[in-house]
């Protein structure tokens, strides 16, 4: 059972909801002032405040913002007539749990308290980890399964040295960040770290982003542009997606590696570079070298000193490190506070396949810590991310309007005073023709016995 209090002018919503509540088993409370209503919330710290935005003596919003201040914790759900770009803005941004617009549905009235109740509970019982008060490293590697360990002892062997390096592995696994490390820990870390996705270029302009050109070198080319090559100096490029290099570039290439030696796209002078290079790709270039897609000389020179990501599904031992990393990661990025994760959703993403491996896995906990209504992050959240095209069921969910709420009501009222129209409009605090227009509308017959008064 919660206690939840409800605050709105209209006299039919508060006693529907209330007699609603109470079928649910919770303790309601009613007001219809924001001043009685932040009295009675001040008076039995309810778990949970259904609050109108409009509001006699005061915005909702603004009564929104008390409630936020007081050190308790308590959901808020707004509703309102006005379907209004802003004041939804205003109140998600304030920190509502949830917006609901009138004629109010008990389907999406019990979602909403359903959800908060929830949320509440997961964030009273589940504690915030250790790992949580870290500052996050943007530039740290996360694993303690075999494979990474393995990783990590190539890195530092790595670092000592400039030999040339390719990171083999499926997209997402982290191969840039393996080459940014294996810079930043060498003697050459204070140089330049320059990347060079090869997917992302037109092909006719590899050679340009690569090499350089000289001004005239092609049309458009009115200015002589330093390429990759040069920009990194002394430090180190890293060439993504290597499998995408042309063939009639890769020949080029191979000659700068096995002399250091490079020309400009149009130039005439041989140009110098001591910079190191590593390479990634997610495909297979042992294949691409059968098919003639892949010089095979070049593939040698790289293979000399070559390291293999695991996929995430293979290293599902790491998504619990994984996970508190990138959350911190993300509420540092967002200035958001999301620092717990109700029970069940760790075996949720230990489950999955993971296709995008840890860039995937950092989308996903992304989308939730936006979805959030609190610092927990909760399981059902992240079911209906990982599966969108699959209905989520709530538990214990009516599938009736506040209409079909309001006759229930009446009709209760009605039976208990043996349909003594006065007392029951009194009850109702209605009018005895606002009460006779009610029974009209809901078709409610009386029992035959008094169906002649």
């Amino acid at each position: 059972m919660a206690k939840i209090l409800i605050v709105d002018d209209e006299r039919s919503i508060l006693e529907t909801l209330e007699m609603f509540l109470s079928e649910k088993g919770h303790k309601a409370f009613k007001a219809d002032t924001g001043a009685k209503g932040f009295a009675l919330f001040c008076a039995h710290k309810p778990e949970i405040v259904i609050l109108d935005i409009r509001l006699p003596d005061c915005n909702g919003l603004d009564l929104l913002n008390r409630i936020q201040t007081e050190e308790c914790l308590t959901k808020v759900i707004m509703i309102t007539a006005f379907q209004d770009m802003e004041t939804t803005i205003q109140a998600m941004k304030r920190g509502a749990s949830d917006y609901i617009h009138k004629p109010l549905d008990a389907d999406a009235v019990e979602k909403a308290i359903t959800r908060a109740l929830r949320t509440l509970e997961a964030e009273r019982e589940t504690p915030i980890s250790d790992e949580m008060s870290k500052r996050p490293d943007p530039e740290v590697i996360i694993g303690r399964s075999d494979q990474m360990r393995k990783i990590f002892k190539m890195i530092g062997l790595l670092c000592q040295n400039r030999a040339t390096v390719l990171i083999q592995g499926e997209t997402g696994t982290g191969k840039e960040l393996i080459a940014r490390m294996i810079h930043r820990n060498s003697p050459y870390d204070r140089e330049p770290f320059v990347v060079l996705d090869c997917s992302a270029v037109v092909e006719s302009l590899l050679g340009s982003e690569l090499f350089g050109h000289e001004r005239g070198a092609f049309t458009g080319a009115i200015d002589t542009q330093k390429g990759k090559l040069e920009l990194a100096g002394n430090g180190t490029l890293f060439i993504d997606e290597i499998g995408e290099l042309p063939l009639r570039l890769q020949g080029n290439f191979l000659g700068f590696l096995q002399r250091h030696e490079y020309m400009r796209v149009g130039g005439q002078h041989q140009l110098k570079s001591r910079c190191r290079i590593i390479a990634a790709t997610n495909r297979d270039l042992y294949t691409m070298v059968s098919q003639g897609k892949f010089r095979q000389d070049l593939f040698f020179r790289f293979r000399v000193v070559t390291i293999q990501v695991p996929p995430l599904r293979d290293r599902l031992s790491d998504i619990q490190d994984l996970v508190n990393h990138i959350l911190r990661k993300i509420n540092l990025e967002l200035g958001t506070e999301v620092t717990k994760l109700q029970d069940g959703v760790l075996d949720c993403l230990m489950k999955q396949r993971w296709a995008g491996n840890v860039r995937e896995l950092e989308n996903v906990l992304v989308e939730a810590v936006v979805r959030a209504r609190g610092g927990v992050m909760l399981l059902d959240e992240i079911e209906r991310i990982l599966s969108p095209n699959q209905s989520i069921p709530e538990t214990g969910l009516s599938t009736y309007s506040l209409s079909h709420m309001e006759k229930e009501h009446i009709q209760h009222t009605l039976a208990t005073l043996h349909w003594n129209r006065t007392e029951v409009a009194r009850r109702l605090e209605i009018s005895l023709p606002t009460l006779r227009s009610k029974i009209r509308k809901y078709g409610i017959i009386p029992p035959r016995s008094l169906a002649v008064k």
